[in-house]
């Protein structure tokens, strides 16, 4: 499994629009998809939260994934945001192929 789907939340669909610019643009991820707006409901330093989000949908490989950490967490207002990668079992060839020539 080389092929990895990311989660990433933002604060706003502007933080949202920068995060993902820099992972296509730097050639960590083929494609980012963003929801503008999803709802959050978490437990941060003790006390049950509720946010307002958009999240971002990653597609990329696995071998990029500590780059693209880094390049995320540079971009982030957050101070631990989420990026959580999941495994892509199976999918179009076509797609998988532009993916495999999207990225690094």
């Amino acid at each position: 499994m080389k092929d990895i789907v990311i989660f990433i939340t933002a604060g706003s669909g502007a933080e949202a629009r920068k995060i993902a610019k820099g992972l296509v643009g730097k050639k960590l991820a083929a494609c980012v998809s963003i929801v503008p707006l999803v709802e959050s409901v978490y437990t941060w330093k003790g006390k049950t939260e509720v946010a307002r989000e958009a999240l971002l949908i990653a597609k990329s490989k696995k071998k990029l994934f500590t780059k693209i950490e880094k390049a995320v967490k540079g971009l982030h207002s957050y101070e631990c945001p989420e990026i959580i990668a999941l495994p892509v079992t199976d999918g179009s060839r076509d797609y998988l192929k532009w993916l495999e020539g999207s990225t690094l």
